[in-house]
């Protein structure tokens, strides 16, 4: 009867006819079933949109994004609109959105990760991370996949979050597609290339099927912000005011710049990106190190330029990487360098002390301007926490920035973009673009209490924080901590946290100036002395947010806060990291750090 109904159709069945019939299959015969499988498929293709992606989920690309900076949520978008042009169904999800157990349905997935700090997983990757790696992760046989790990040399534990997902994918049975493709902070080359062999490689697992892009998080992949990374707006420097005081060991600048008539907007907790111009004095210092001319030309991606512009605008002069390390010994000879080069631990404190110019100074070598351009990294923008509130400054931006500053051998020693940023005259060009950070917010009930930690420049993002809940007239509670060395020079942006707590904004303040008495005195003691109140908070509901120095001060503060949850909360170790990781599932716990 279903036979013959089926055959004397005239027209495509509806969706719901359709749904009906696959009802109505369970009970016949395997030959019966695949004459009326090959029909349904017919139906489907020509009822169009009647029989959309979500009715076929093998034909869906589930592509996921694990990224603390951004990048890995830019090229897991860029790579979306990609295989939406050639018809295939997308889901992009942030690794952070994504529901765990929904792995073992999973047929086709791609990953993009980077790693962040010593090899650990950033803060939206880890829920997954974890997963994979425990023995609730089940087995994934049907799965295809690919990944993308993004890195930097630099670090000792190169990519090794996406190393970890190739690791246990592979582990639990799954198929990879496209071997695990390494990328270091020049990227564009080796990702763009990735994306292709994707794209090639999916093509016999799936069928084209109408273009749809769907975000979880609600960000559409086919959404294409006015400026980017790749194409950033021309602002303007208003000011650039230094905040610590003369006598200070350091120089924190108060940065505002403008983006009127940019039409961009960005939110508390979001990121600025800079891009920046090596100084001229630096570039002289090592074309003149080098014998090099700086008039002569050069070719990169297709654009002749001079060699001095090269390495004004498009090389990275400030920050070394290994591999560079290891060509100069090559080219050298210098024994010392080389056997710096073959030692890891070696190569990553020579990274860390050490720029081109000293590289140069140091170890002498015969190089054409075209070797030099080639052995050095292009440069890449610098992300700022951003300080202001849109709806406090309208039009304008502000940036809190710590000139990164040394001495060696008597000549002193500057970070590419904060010396960019602390120099800037008012007027200067600076090219910018909102880098979002939505994994850094503010509750969203503005009665919520909040509790923030931000030693030094880490108190960004704690400004805008402030000047968006003084807007919204909120009556939610917040606790800021604050440390720097000395109450009289490094006091940032103080006038301000007073007026905060005049008006109410600010409920508590608590500082930790390390310097100003014998013993030194962190943000993480500061917590440790209001444990038992800090406690009564996040039991109330407060949420929490550190900002600031991922390599210690981040570590130490976690540790505190564990002793509080240990001490007041009444749980041991183990209980204690439950709670917090608790906290961080339910956006309670968030950092931004670096």
């Amino acid at each position: 009867m279903l036979l013959k109904a089926l055959s004397s159709q005239a027209s495509p069945l509806s969706q719901g006819q359709v749904d009906k019939l696959k009802q109505l299959t369970s009970e016949l015969t395997a030959v019966q079933l695949a004459w009326v499988g090959g029909y349904l498929s017919a139906t489907a293709e020509a009822a169009g949109d009647n029989v959309s992606a979500a009715s076929a989920p093998e034909q869906t690309i589930t592509l996921l994004y694990g990224s603390q900076t951004g990048n890995g949520r830019g090229i897991a978008t860029d790579l979306a609109a990609k295989a939406q042009a050639q018809g295939y169904a997308v889901n992009l999800v942030s690794m952070a959105d994504y529901k765990v157990r929904q792995l073992k349905q999973e047929t086709l997935l791609l990953a993009v990760v980077s790693t962040h700090g010593e090899g650990e997983a950033p803060d939206d990757a880890i829920e997954l991370h974890q997963f994979l790696a425990s023995k609730r992760a089940p087995r994934l046989e049907q799965l295809n996949y690919a990944v993308l790990a993004l890195g930097d040399s630099s670090y000792e534990f190169f990519c090794q979050t996406g190393k970890d997902f190739e690791q246990r994918l592979a582990a639990l049975g799954a198929k990879s597609i496209v071997p695990l493709t390494e990328c270091d902070v020049d990227y564009d080359v080796a990702a763009s290339q990735w994306q292709q062999q994707v794209l090639t490689a999916v093509k016999p697992l799936i069928s084209a099927s109408s273009a749809n892009v769907v975000s979880i998080d609600g960000v559409s992949s086919a959404t294409v912000a006015t400026y980017t990374k790749q194409k950033p707006y021309s602002a303007e420097v208003l000011v650039s005011q230094k905040l610590t005081g003369r006598d200070s060991d350091r120089d924190v600048r108060h940065v505002e710049i403008d983006l009127a008539d940019s039409g961009l907007s960005y939110q508390v907790g979001d990121a600025l990106g800079v891009w920046f111009s090596n100084s001229d004095a630096l570039v002289n210092e090592i074309l003149s190190a080098l014998s090099l001319d700086g008039t002569a030309q050069v070719t990169l991606a297709d654009q002749s330029l001079s060699l001095f512009e090269a390495l004004k605008d498009k090389r990275e002069l400030t920050q070394l990487y290994p591999g560079l390390v290891q060509s100069w010994a090559q080219l050298s000879g210098d024994e010392a360098l080389l056997v710096i080069s073959e030692d890891r631990e070696l190569t990553r404190q020579f990274l860390l002390h050490h720029q081109l110019a000293d590289l140069v100074a140091l170890y002498p070598v015969d190089i054409t301007a075209f070797q030099l351009v080639e052995l050095l990294r292009p440069i890449t923008p610098r992300l700022y926490s951003i300080a202001s509130s849109q709806a406090e400054v309208g039009d304008e931006v502000h940036l809190t920035v710590a000139l990164v500053a040394d001495e060696r051998e008597g000549v002193a020693r500057f970070g590419g973009a904060s010396h960019f940023l602390a120099t800037a005259a008012e007027g200067a060009a600076v090219k910018v673009y909102v880098e979002p950070n939505n994994h850094f917010r503010l509750p969203d009930n503005p009665e919520t209490p909040v509790i923030m930690i931000g030693p030094g420049t880490g108190v960004a993002p704690f400004r805008a924080f402030m000047q968006e809940r003084a807007v919204q007239g909120a009556a939610g509670e917040s606790w800021l901590f604050f440390g720097n060395p000395h109450f009289e020079q490094d006091f940032l942006y103080q006038t301000e946290w007073q007026q905060y707590l005049k008006q109410g904004t600010l409920t508590r303040f608590d500082s930790a100036f390390s310097r100003d008495q014998a013993h030194k005195v962190y943000v993480q003691h500061r917590i440790a002395e209001r444990g038992e109140a800090l406690w009564q908070w996040l039991e109330k509901g407060a949420h929490l947010y550190v900002c600031g120095d991922a390599e210690r001060m981040a570590k130490d503060v976690h540790q505190a806060l564990l002793d509080v949850v240990q001490q007041y909360g009444g749980k041991d170790e183990e209980t204690a990291t439950a709670y917090l990781e608790q906290l961080r599932r339910d956006k309670r716990y968030q950092k931004d750090v670096y």
